[in-house]
C-alpha cells in the first residue's frame, strides 16, 4: 500500500512533522500528512478550496445512495463553482510514501500521520488535477451551495469529507 500527499509545490525533498492547522482532525502535536489512494481523489482540487467528499460504504441506505449518488455509486468531490476555474488551471504534484511510519488517524478520510521526518518515494506532476480526479474513479460536482450540500450530506449515512470549508461560500 502506498500513501500520498498532494501540494502545489514540486520541489519538496523533505516532509517535516508539523502542528496541523487545525483542530478538526482532533491532532494536538506536529505530524506528516498523507492519504491512502482510495481517498487520494478527495484532494486533486487546490489546497484552500472547500469541497465535500462523499462515498457509499456498508452503512449507506438504498434511499442516501438514491439520492445522492449516480448508479454507479462512483465517490463524489464537490466544489463550488466559483473555484472551478481555479481548480481546472491549477497543476498538483502527488507525492508517494512508503506506508512506514505512518499510523491510520481516521480510517473514513483515509489520513494516515507520521511523527517523524518522511522522504518521498516519487512525485509526480498532474498538469490537470480534473482529468486526474475522473480517471480516478470520482465524479466532480461543480454546485452552487456547498454549504447546504455539506449539511444534507453529514446527516446522511453516507462516508464524508468535509475539507477547508472555512472557505466556502456563506449561504
Amino acid at each position: 500500500m502506498s500513501l500520498f500527499h498532494v501540494s502545489d509545490q514540486g520541489d519538496i525533498a523533505h516532509f517535516a512533522p508539523r502542528i496541523p492547522p487545525s483542530m478538526d482532525a482532533r491532532i494536538a502535536h506536529p505530524v506528516v500528512w498523507a492519504v491512502d489512494g482510495e481517498h487520494l481523489a478527495n484532494y486533486l482540487v487546490p489546497r484552500n478550496c472547500p469541497r465535500v467528499c462523499f462515498r457509499a460504504n456498508e452503512d449507506t441506505t438504498n434511499e442516501d445512495r438514491q439520492r445522492f449518488l449516480r448508479a454507479d455509486a462512483a465517490p463524489v468531490v464537490a466544489i463550488e463553482e466559483s473555484w472551478f476555474r481555479m481548480a481546472e488551471a491549477t497543476p498538483l504534484w502527488i507525492y508517494e510514501f512508503a506506508p512506514q511510519p505512518f499510523a491510520c488517524a481516521d480510517r473514513n478520510a483515509g489520513y494516515f500521520v507520521a511523527s517523524v521526518s518522511v522522504t518521498p518515494l516519487a512525485c509526480r506532476w498532474i498538469e490537470c488535477p480534473l482529468a486526474e480526479l475522473a480517471v480516478r474513479g470520482a465524479e466532480l460536482r461543480v454546485v452552487r451551495d456547498l454549504r447546504t450540500l455539506a449539511a444534507d450530506v453529514t446527516r446522511s449515512t453516507l462516508a464524508f469529507s468535509c475539507i477547508h470549508m472555512r472557505n466556502a461560500t456563506p449561504v
